[in-house]
């Protein structure tokens, strides 16, 4: 049963991340992007509030952390969200999502620098990875975008 649940978990987060993108373009062509992100949010907010509840998992952080709360909602949801939509008005979908699944590359690199976090050879190695692999990706997309130019 659990081999089961965490197929069906998988095929389930496979689709909402491969339509995700597909929307976002469709939303770049016909609404403003600040719009869309608002639209995008406020649509799964009660889905995610539905599940916090069920799971007794609160939403807000303690007091005293709560400014850091909202900054991480800028910095990391609302804004490069709006970006990522209005960048996809220039670049097709699918190499959008490869770009933007390399926020976890940013988001360690920020936790080193600014959070003082650890890090171990795993995490170097994966950041390694995705940045060497992005970095393929966006080179022969260069080339043939220059090649369609000519």
């Amino acid at each position: 049963m659990r081999r089961v649940t965490i197929l069906v978990l998988f095929l389930l987060v496979s689709l909402t991340w491969g339509t995700t993108w597909l929307a976002m373009r469709i939303a770049a062509e016909t609404i403003p992007p600040v719009f869309a992100t608002g639209m995008r949010f406020m649509f799964a907010a009660p889905f995610l509030i539905g599940i916090a509840w069920l799971r007794k998992t609160p939403l807000l952080f303690p007091r005293g952390q709560r400014l850091f709360q909202l900054v991480i909602c800028i910095f990391y949801f609302a804004i490069p969200f709006s970006l990522m939509i209005y960048g996809e008005t220039y670049v097709s979908s699918g190499l959008a999502s490869i770009i933007f699944s390399n926020m976890p590359v940013a988001v360690l690199i920020a936790s080193v620098l600014f959070l003082n976090e650890k890090t171990n050879s795993m995490q170097i190695a994966g950041l390694t990875i995705a940045i060497v692999a992005l970095a393929g990706i966006l080179l022969e997309e260069t080339k043939t975008s220059t090649e369609r130019l000519c």
